[in-house]
């Protein structure tokens, strides 16, 4: 077990250390943003891990005032953040004793490799802008002006004509739809819309390095095995020439 999710607080040191009332803390577990581990004696206990969790929704909601239904859309995205790191880091590890010791290269778990390595043709087709600000308001079931405002907040990048002219992607539609949803359907307000799209974009790019990297870990697998593969091959030959 990592150190950090060893459990070792009580509620009351937790809530101390984050500076909430234990209270607080429950209602969190309540809905789910929080999961203590239970002691066999059916006492909460808290990692450094839910403490890190507990001082990042505090933050959340003191100093930008998302609601608890935004704070539960951003933990799931750090979770799989999270998540998805550790599937790459136990997948290098696994094709790296594969590998054995002929890729020197690879003794320490590698990097992820920049972003934009691994776009798919299916990717680069949804970044075409191709709307013009009208047609992407309509596509959303939102005023123009709305969507201007979206991208003075920084929230929505369209690409510019060289006449100055707004044009949308699929993606950017994709992207206004979900803003729609965060502040109509859940109330998220614009500060909490922006953590949100941030941890999306972000792990988008996360996973398309973690297949860019994996895949290359595979090919140099299998590049390693083909000489062997051709060695037994040619010695089972020589073999039998020689009966």
């Amino acid at each position: 077990m990592d150190k950090k999710d060893r459990p070792v607080y009580i509620i009351s040191v937790a809530a101390e250390l984050v500076d909430m009332h234990p209270q607080t803390l429950r209602l969190y577990e309540r809905k789910g943003l929080i999961q203590p581990k239970r002691s066999g004696g059916k006492t909460r206990l808290y990692s450094e891990r839910d403490v890190e969790k507990l001082r990042e929704i505090r933050r959340l909601t003191q100093e930008l005032g998302v609601n608890l239904a935004g704070v539960e859309e951003i933990m799931k995205l750090r979770d799989e953040l999270w998540a998805l790191e550790q599937r790459f880091r136990e997948e290098a590890e696994r094709l790296k004793q594969e590998l054995g010791e002929k890729l020197e290269a690879l003794k320490t778990p590698p990097a992820l490799p920049p972003p934009g390595e691994s776009r798919s043709k299916k990717a680069s087709d949804k970044e075409r802008p191709v709307y013009i600000i009208s047609v992407a308001a309509e596509l959303v079931g939102m005023h123009p002006q709305t969507l201007r405002l979206y991208e003075r907040e920084g929230l929505v990048t369209p690409s510019r004509t060289s006449g100055k002219t707004r044009l949308y992607s699929e993606r950017d539609v994709e992207k206004l739809r979900e803003i729609r949803r965060l502040t109509q359907e859940l109330g998220v307000n614009l500060a909490g819309v922006e953590e949100i799209i941030r941890l999306r974009d972000e792990l988008d790019i996360q996973q398309n390095r973690l297949e860019s990297e994996i895949a290359r870990l595979r090919l140099a697998l299998l590049r390693e095995l083909k000489p062997e593969k051709s060695d037994q091959s040619d010695q089972k030959k020589a073999k039998s020439s020689a009966g």
